[in-house]
């Protein structure tokens, strides 16, 4: 499964959001995000009955999310629910601070 989106703030703007998203994921979902690099994580877990496995890359103003497939008839969903995340967590047009982590 690939997601790639595309953003319009910096780089490290763009990091420090997804580290909020990645207490989100942490605390709402026990989804682990784990920084390889300072532009690569990985996220591992579980979202209702989806397992959410792979790797997100930043850069260039673009985030490029690789993962499992969780098959057909969760797909749609899984990616739905992944591209609603990243438009909410790397829209410029909201701060920082108001991006939720529970």
């Amino acid at each position: 499964m690939e997601i790639d989106f595309p953003y319009e703030l910096s780089d490290q703007d763009a990091r420090d959001r997804l580290d909020i998203l990645g207490k989100y994921l942490s605390n709402k979902h026990g989804i682990a995000v784990t920084w390889l690099e300072p532009s690569k994580a990985r996220f591992a877990g579980k979202y209702l009955v989806v397992r959410i496995e792979g790797e997100i890359t930043l850069g260039n103003g673009h985030a490029r999310f690789r993962g499992e497939d969780p098959g057909f008839l969760w797909r749609g969903r899984a990616k739905e629910y992944i591209h609603d995340k990243l438009a909410t967590y790397l829209d410029p047009k909201t701060p920082s601070e108001k991006l939720p982590t529970s």
